[in-house]
C-alpha cells in the first residue's frame, strides 16, 4: 500500500510539474493536474491540500533530483587522485544540471512569485544554492587538509567555484539570451571556470 501510494505521489508531482511549467503558478489548474496523472481530483487533494502545498512539493522534488544526481561525483572529490581531472567532471555534471530547461523554468517562476511567496523562494535558495555551497564547502575543506588546495575560506571558496561554473550560462538562460546550450560550450565554460578556480586555490599538487 506504502509503495503504491508513493508511485502516485510521484506520478502527481511529475503531472503537476507539467502543468506549472507550461501554464505557470496561477495559470495551473488542479483539475488539468489530476487528469495528466490519470487520478481524479480527490486523490489529487488526498496527497496535497492545494495548489501552494503542490508547488512546494514540485519545487522541493526538483531540488532534490538534482542533488541526487550529483551528490556522488561531489563526495568523490574529497578522495581525489587527479583534482583537476575529477573538477572539470563535476563541473560539466553540474553545469549541464542546473541549466536543464525545466530547472531553468522553475527557477524564473519562483523568482516571479517571490513577492507573492517569499518563504517558497527562501527555501528553493536554502535548498538549491545554500546547501549546495554548505556540501562543496565541507569537500573543499577536505581537500585543503590533503594540501590539495589553499582555502582559508572553504565557503567562499566553493561560492566562487559555483558561479564560476554557472555565471554564464545561467543568466544567459534565465533571461532568455538562449533557450538551450550547445554541449561542448558548456563543458568549455566548465573546464575554464575550474582552470580560473584551480590558478585562485590551486596547489603546486593541483595544476590544471
Amino acid at each position: 500500500m506504502a509503495v503504491r501510494k508513493e508511485r502516485k505521489r510521484q506520478t502527481i508531482l511529475a503531472a503537476a510539474l507539467d502543468e506549472f511549467l507550461e501554464n505557470g503558478f496561477l495559470g495551473a489548474g488542479m483539475d488539468r493536474v489530476a487528469a495528466r496523472a490519470g487520478a481524479s481530483k480527490v486523490t489529487v487533494y488526498a496527497h496535497f491540500a492545494d495548489k501552494q502545498t503542490l508547488f512546494d512539493a514540485v519545487c522541493a522534488e526538483a531540488i532534490a533530483a538534482a542533488e541526487r544526481a550529483g551528490s556522488e561525483r561531489v563526495e568523490a572529490l574529497a578522495a581525489s587522485t587527479d583534482l583537476p581531472r575529477d573538477l572539470r567532471a563535476f563541473a560539466r555534471e553540474h553545469i549541464a544540471g542546473v541549466t536543464a530547461p525545466h530547472l531553468v523554468q522553475l527557477r524564473r517562476m519562483i523568482i516571479g512569485e517571490a513577492r507573492r511567496f517569499p518563504d517558497l523562494a527562501r527555501a528553493w535558495h536554502r535548498g538549491a544554492p545554500e546547501r549546495g555551497h554548505a556540501t562543496l564547502a565541507r569537500i573543499i575543506t577536505r581537500l585543503s587538509e590533503r594540501g590539495l588546495v589553499r582555502a582559508p575560506d572553504p565557503l567562499l571558496a566553493a561560492q566562487h567555484l559555483n558561479y564560476l561554473i554557472l555565471s554564464i550560462p545561467l543568466n544567459e538562460a534565465m533571461f532568455a539570451v538562449r533557450e538551450d546550450h550547445d554541449g561542448t560550450e558548456l563543458r568549455r565554460w566548465a573546464d575554464e571556470a575550474v582552470r580560473v578556480w584551480l590558478a585562485a586555490y590551486g596547489t603546486g599538487q593541483s595544476t590544471f
